[in-house]
């Protein structure tokens, strides 16, 4: 089981909807996390302990989990996948954006999981 964790700002929006597009998505385990102060779950040192992959939005959330959590981030992998905050919760083209981004990561999500 490969445990992914999305993160972006306030954990409304982007993050929430990789979680829940790929949720269902056999061998893989998703939770995701934000990392401004009144983000809906905070990044917290016992999530990334827990994440195998870190999957964040922007560079600058990369760079804020650098200095926020150094020893953890130094040995995790986080991949940057560059995807601007413009895009309302499980908008179709932050769906498809997602999946173009992340496939050869974590493959198609499960089926029906791309809807409303």
């Amino acid at each position: 089981m490969k445990r992914i964790l999305f993160v972006c700002s306030q954990n409304r929006l982007r993050s929430p909807t990789a979680e829940k597009i790929y949720a269902a998505t056999s061998g893989v385990e998703t939770k995701s996390a934000g990392l401004d102060n009144n983000a809906v779950r905070l990044v917290t040192t016992e999530l990334l302990r827990w994440a195998d992959i870190v999957f964040v939005m922007e560079r600058r959330h990369r760079n804020k989990l650098r200095k926020k959590f150094p020893k953890i981030v130094d040995v995790k992998p986080i991949v940057c996948l560059d995807i601007p905050d413009e895009f309302d919760f499980m908008a179709p083209e932050l769906v498809q954006l997602l999946k173009v981004k992340l496939d050869r990561y974590l493959g198609e999500p499960a089926k029906g999981m791309d809807r409303h």
